[in-house]
């Protein structure tokens, strides 16, 4: 019965969105209410958890989409994002930007959360549509494959660091066997997946207030190193972190400070400073100007920020419901190989909850058993569980509005574009997994 409830609230949800016209944040309002009800949360505890999702979610992702917005606005006005479109369209040709773009995504995406991956490159992607007259799905589809395959597969992201942790796996081989099964991952997800979407017809515009109509002459533009510096501070200041915490002792003030600093907060705070001397004071402008930009770009992420709130509430209800659990007993003992059922069972709770986290987390208590059995691999076990904590993402994750705001998409796209896009990546993670079993 909860699953049916679950199906029919999101039938509910599209209802809302697609017949009603309705606002996506009141959409996802509703629904959660109209859900958690039916799957019997108390009225009273029904609010505390919707407020609790929208709280948790924004607490951690307002910050960052506040700060990356400014940081991304103040970059495209000062054209630096120009530059570094140019000069990747340049170097690598019209033909192949894509395949620059994929990489680029790959390396911010180890050492960044998947969401400040996606604000740090999201300007660049935008100004290299514009700039080249490139479709913006083109470049789009291999970033976001890239920083989602960095995200579930590599350490030192959370999600594979605490399941290896919990299942007592060497972090740094789970670390060698992602980046091997990410390689061919990233090759069939990337600019490959974007021309079956091609073949489709299917195209996106830039959401207004989000890039510059203007394109810069020559003369007006900044280097090219001050502009890729600059796109890079918050990952050159968190990668600075990882290395200081492993190599002094942990009570030494360098520590103390460096992990201060190395939070995406104040990397992305510090990014936007040196943005506004890179991409303003450098090229003669006032405060006065980089307010008004960040301002606008402010104004631009409103509605977004809300709707991304909404998701979070929504999934914070499923949570509290019972759902993840609920799914995982149903699941479990399935005769397959132990690494399909960890897959299986962590992919079916992720489209019931949306937070590949929570899912990771819930599915990971109900696997431990699986470690037992004779020639299962914990290192592979972990990335078996990250590859199902990416499947088809869901509306009840944050990062599915943050796809469909930021790209336009329309609800029916999310769901073919998007929800293929993380349904491969998990599949093609698997398939990793389990070819390497068979050789170790």
């Amino acid at each position: 019965m909860p699953i049916i409830i679950l199906v029919l609230g999101i039938a509910f949800l599209y209802f809302l969105l697609v017949k009603c016209k309705l606002n996506a944040f009141l959409s996802l309002l509703i629904t959660c209410l109209v859900v958690g009800y039916a799957e019997g949360l108390p009225l009273a505890k029904l609010i505390a958890s919707i407020e609790a999702g929208m709280g948790g979610t924004l607490g951690h992702l307002a910050i960052i989409l506040g700060l990356g917005a400014m940081f991304g606005k103040i970059m495209a006005d000062g054209g630096g994002a120009q530059r570094i479109a140019d000069t990747l369209i340049a170097k690598f040709g019209r033909k192949h930007v894509a395949w620059a773009v994929a990489i680029t995504g790959f390396v911010v995406g180890i050492t960044l959360f998947w969401e400040v991956s996606f604000v740090v490159l999201i300007p660049i992607v935008f100004t290299i549509s514009v700039a080249g007259k490139i479709p913006l799905l083109e470049v789009g589809l291999p970033m976001l494959s890239a920083i989602t395959i960095s995200h579930c597969f590599l350490p030192p992201h959370p999600g594979p660091v605490a399941i290896a942790n919990i299942f007592h796996a060497n972090v740094g081989l789970v670390l060698v066997y992602g980046i091997i099964i990410s390689i061919p991952t990233l090759l069939v997800t990337g600019p490959l997946f974007y021309k079956l979407v091609k073949k489709a017809g299917v195209n996106t515009e830039i959401p207004s207030g989000l890039t510059v109509g203007k394109v810069f002459a020559e003369n007006e533009l900044p280097g090219f190193f001050i502009s890729f510096f600059t796109a890079l501070v918050p990952v050159i200041i968190i990668i600075a972190s990882l290395v200081v915490e492993a190599v002094l002792p942990k009570d030494s003030l360098l520590v103390t400070v460096f992990k201060f600093i190395g939070t995406t907060d104040m990397a992305l705070l510090i990014a936007l400073l040196v943005s506004m001397y890179s991409f303003g004071f450098a090229q003669g402008k006032n405060i006065k100007e980089l307010m008004i930009s960040a301002e606008q770009s402010i104004k631009s992420i409103a509605m977004i920020i809300l709707v991304i709130g909404g998701g979070g509430a929504f999934k914070q209800v499923i949570v509290d419901s019972g759902v993840g659990q609920y799914v995982a007993s149903l699941m479990v003992g399935m005769p397959l190989s132990p690494y399909i059922v960890a897959w299986v069972i962590t992919a079916v709770i992720r489209v019931a909850i949306g937070s590949s986290t929570v899912t990771l987390f819930t599915a990971s208590g109900l696997l431990l058993p699986l470690l037992a059995q004779p020639g299962v691999n914990p290192e592979l076990m972990v990335i078996a569980l990250a590859c199902g904590s990416v499947f088809f993402d869901p509306p009840t994750d944050a990062a599915f509005w943050m796809v469909k705001e930021y790209f336009n998409f329309t609800l029916p796209q999310m769901f073919v574009i998007w929800g293929g896009l993380t349904s491969l990546i998990a599949i093609m993670g698997l398939i990793g997994v389990v070819t390497l079993s068979l050789f170790i």
